[in-house]
């Protein structure tokens, strides 16, 4: 099939190799513009348009998707089909209605769940123990129209937001694989979400950082595990601040929340409002570097 290509981070580029990968005709690749990166400002590439180079893929990198360049972008490759994976802006109807097959769109969650911009997070944030990639058409409400397919997966009790990414993202592209052959065969199935039972997962920020101590232990550990890689949840102990990578949840205490229970070889133990320890195993000192809590411990003794 023909197939015009819109995404932008790491998360799509599975898809985009699967496409190719299939035998499909990639006639174009649209990607964000690129951006300056770290104190040089370097101009840096978005990983869909690194790998799309690789493959000798022509790619486009318009600064608006709804100024009419984008339109004409679609109108010259005339593709069959658009597939979108988490390009990151929205695009007019015009655009998606254009193609044979319409356009079509991996969406990391099982829809109606967490619409919107982060929803690998939230799922993790909100504790849930599975989640899952769904194939959709794509429609004028965002991340509101009919599904093709989904496929469900289980979410790790130590697995983070990054790791979870990943995994999506290998789901996501076989998700697509088998979308883009049923919609070809024309036995593609077309189911209306559920648009009352719909959440948003709403994006991220520094705001949302901060550990409470007095939540469960299992909450803050859903905090620390779905805010990888940013912005991270973060907290003051004995006088430092920490941003906090990796925790386990401990035993029963009695003590207040907040209270440092133990510091060694283990890590730091914290009572949590829930009468248990939370043990932060990985940690970064506010302008040092990350480590394993006990490496950290060796340099930086704390009283109990």
């Amino acid at each position: 099939m023909r197939i015009l290509f819109m995404g932008t981070p790491d998360f799509a580029v599975a898809s985009l190799k699967r496409l190719v990968e299939d035998g499909h005709e990639i006639c174009g690749v649209i990607t964000q513009p690129d951006k300056p990166k770290n104190r040089g400002h370097k101009m840096q590439p978005t990983p869909v348009k690194e790998y799309a180079l690789t493959q000798n893929l022509d790619v486009y990198q318009p600064l608006k998707a709804r100024d009419g360049e984008a339109m004409g972008i679609v109108e010259r490759l005339n593709p069959e089909l658009i597939v979108v994976a988490a390009y990151g802006k929205i695009l007019g109807e015009d655009l998606l209605n254009y193609p044979k097959y319409g356009s079509i769109n991996v969406h990391s969650s099982l829809l109606p769940a967490y619409r919107g911009a982060a929803p690998i997070n939230w799922a993790i944030l909100d504790g849930l123990t599975e989640t899952g990639v769904t194939i959709m058409y794509m429609a004028k409400e965002l991340d509101a129209g009919d599904i093709i397919l989904q496929k469900t997966t289980a979410i790790g009790e130590d697995e983070d937001a990054l790791a979870l990414t990943t995994r999506l993202a290998e789901l996501g592209a076989e998700a697509l694989s088998e979308s883009v052959t049923a919609l070809a065969n024309g036995t593609a199935t077309r189911t209306p979400q559920e648009h009352d039972k719909h959440t948003y997962a709403s994006m991220l920020s520094r705001e949302m950082s901060p550990i409470d101590w007095s939540r469960s232990a299992r909450a803050i550990n859903c905090q620390v595990r779905g805010l990888i890689p940013w912005p991270c949840a973060a907290t003051e102990l004995a006088g430092t601040k920490f941003k906090v990578y990796r925790t386990a949840i401990g035993g029963n205490t009695d003590k207040v929340p907040g209270t440092i229970l133990s510091a060694g070889k283990h890590g730091i133990e914290v009572a949590c409002g829930d009468g248990k320890g939370l043990l932060i195993t990985e940690l970064q000192a506010e302008g040092g570097k990350r480590m394993a809590a006990s490496a950290y411990l060796l340099g930086h003794p704390i009283e109990i």
